[in-house]
């Protein structure tokens, strides 16, 4: 653990493992299964996530042509009344296209298969989908690689901080920056392009990110401040700091994300 080259290797397995966590927790990661219709086995997998233009796609795999299909769906959150589509069948595909709403519009629904007169539902409880404005592909990929830089950095920094006569204090330096470059710059620029609006956080609204991303930020500005205090208040503030920083990134993303009321928007700004 003394050795920089054991303490970068973990720092490395603790960063791919919270990208994966990320990857495979957040509310827009896709909704997988499987349901037996009239004898038929059908493997499903629904998006709940749309960005850019245009209508959201679904389509389900369904080799066997008596298998039918409608997609279920109405405005998230409501009241209102289900709204059924029906799927078109393409070779061995039924297709269907939820309709698109405005940045941050969120849309509940559920694929009703249909086969000899048996019926299924997928999946039980309705996906939840979230429409997005079209966010460049570079901005992006710019915003999620400082992110995992600073975890990267932070991680390491906190490890350094651990171990007796360890010195974090240049780790800890690049990791505040990276992490406020990610979190305080590209974020917003991301945000905006997405939902509109740069900030969504505290104090304008309860963004989960954005609240997330100032504490960790926060938390690394204290260290910065606590480290003029010398090594050993600089290990401890920077131990602290990484320690926030990781219990943050085990948080999935997009929970409690931007999300427009439906109550004060007149039906006419959403289809149909």
């Amino acid at each position: 653990m003394k050795r920089p080259a054991v303490q970068w290797t973990l720092a490395v397995v603790v960063t791919l493992a919270s990208a994966v966590f990320q990857r495979m927790t957040g509310p827009t990661h896709p909704v997988r299964g499987r349901v037996d219709v009239g004898g038929a086995e059908v493997r499903l997998r629904l998006t709940r996530s749309h960005g850019g233009p245009g209508d959201q796609p679904i389509r389900i795999v369904a080799p066997d042509a008596a298998v039918t299909g409608t997609v279920a769906w109405r405005h998230f959150p409501t009241n209102e009344e289900w709204k059924a589509l029906p799927m078109v069948r393409r070779g061995e595909a039924l297709e269907a296209a939820l309709p698109h709403q405005p940045p941050a519009g969120k849309l509940e629904y559920q694929v009703r298969l249909s086969r000899g007169g048996e019926t299924a539902v997928f999946p039980a409880r309705p996906a939840v989908t979230r429409f997005k404005g079209d966010v460049p592909l570079p901005l992006l990929l710019l915003h999620v690689a400082a992110m995992f830089a600073g975890m990267l950095l932070a991680t390491a920094a906190g490890l350094r901080a651990v171990v007796p006569g360890g010195d974090p204090r240049r780790l800890a330096v690049w990791a505040a920056a990276v992490l406020t470059a990610g979190g305080f710059v590209l974020g917003p620029l991301v945000q905006k392009a997405a939902f509109g609006a740069y900030w969504t956080g505290i104090p304008f609204g309860w963004d989960l990110t954005d609240n997330k991303t100032l504490f960790a930020i926060a938390a690394w500005a204290a260290a910065l401040v606590a480290m003029r205090g010398g090594a050993a208040r600089a290990r401890v503030a920077v131990a602290a700091a990484a320690v926030v920083t990781m219990v943050v990134f085990a948080i999935p993303h997009s929970v409690w994300g931007s999300q427009i009321d439906w109550s004060k928007v007149p039906r006419s700004e959403s289809r149909p």
